[in-house]
This record gives C-alpha cells, structure tokens and sequence, in this order.
C-alpha cells in the first residue's frame, strides 16, 4: 500500500544556516538595538524634564520679576499720595491756633525735616501771630520724581488763600513750589527732607 502523504523535509531556519560568526553578529545587532531604544527613551525623557525644568524656571522668574514691579508702583503711588496728603497740612493754618498745625506737621515729619521744622517753630510762630496770618490750600498738585520700595522725592505745588495784616485781611493768592523727600516707616510715608519757603533749602 503506497503512502499518498508527501514527505515534508524540514528546511532549516535562518539562524541555522549562518554561522557561529553570523549569528552572534545578529544577536549582538539586535541586542544593540534594543539598548539603543532604551537610551533613545532615556533621552528623550530626559530632554524633556530639562524643558519642564526651563519652563518652570523661567515663570518663577517672571513672575518674581512681576510680582517687584507691581510692590513697586504700589509704593511709588503710596508715597505720592502721602506727599500729596501733606501738603495741605503744611499750608492750612491759623495764627490762633497754631500748636494744632505745629502738632500735624510734626507728625507726619522724620529726621532732618522734624528737627529743622521743630527747632524754627518758635520764629514761625512769632512771625504768623505779628501778621495775624491765615492760610487756606486751594489747590495741590504733585509728582513722583524718583523713588524705590524704601525712599521717594515729590515735587509739591500749593495753591494758597492767604489772608493778613498785609493784606488787610482780605484773602490774597499765594503760591508754595517745594521738594519732598520721603522715606518709609512701617506703613507710613514720611517727610525727612523738604525744600520749601518754610525752610532752609536741603542739601
């Protein structure tokens, strides 16, 4: 009886037919592919953590950078308004009644300004009770001239009414042009130094 089913030789894979030479050259390839798409994923990664790192970094940056900007215009407009605050207190005031301006010009005074307004009120107060002076702010503008988080010069423009014997008694214009430096105390803005016809000029 004649068996119909074919022999079937079995052929021999590639990796039988190469030599020891070959095929430990095809391991070695595929094993340094295999490596190579490691360190490719390693990089890669890598890469990008160093992008992630950049990025954060530099928004740190920017907004550090913001965050001084805004504390100081915050502090540039304080110490303008403080500047304009005290300028009416440095032109209201009344020779009947001059310890309650001495007193409010005092206390929004420091350092050389203090102790040079301090030291002249006596003169000051000689001088406004003779005239019978009466001064009213009619007006005040000012100005940022520099300034940082700590210090700040304004420029000071008053208007005044002003009445006196000089005058007698009916209210006149007057005008007071000066220079404040500030300086700041905590919350506060203070006057140190101030240029003014009220004073001897700063240095």
């Amino acid at each position: 009886m004649t068996d119909t089913t074919d022999d079937k030789t079995d052929e021999p894979t590639t990796e039988e037919t190469e030599t020891p030479a070959a095929q430990h050259h095809s391991r070695f390839g595929k094993a340094r592919a295999a490596v190579s798409g490691r360190r490719g994923v390693v990089a890669v990664r890598a890469a990008a953590a160093i992008l992630v790192g950049a990025s954060v970094g530099a928004a740190g940056y920017f907004y550090l950078q913001d965050a001084h900007h805004r504390d100081l215009l915050a502090a540039h407009e304080a110490a303008r308004t403080a500047a304009c605050d005290y300028a009416p207190v440095l032109a209201n005031y009344d020779a009947k009644n001059l310890d309650a301006y001495f007193s409010a010009v005092l206390a929004g005074a420091t350092g050389d300004w203090k102790k040079q307004f301090d030291s002249t009120s006596k003169d000051l107060r000689d001088v406004l009770g003779q005239g019978q002076v009466v001064s009213h702010a009619t007006d005040v503008q000012c100005a940022l001239e520099s300034g940082d988080e700590r210090s700040a010069e304004a420029i000071v423009v008053i208007g005044q009414s002003v009445t006196s014997t000089g005058t007698q008694g009916k209210p006149a214009p007057g005008q007071l042009s000066m220079v404040m430096w500030l300086e700041r105390s905590g919350d506060r803005w203070l006057v140190n130094k101030l240029n003014s016809p009220l004073a001897k000029p700063s240095p």
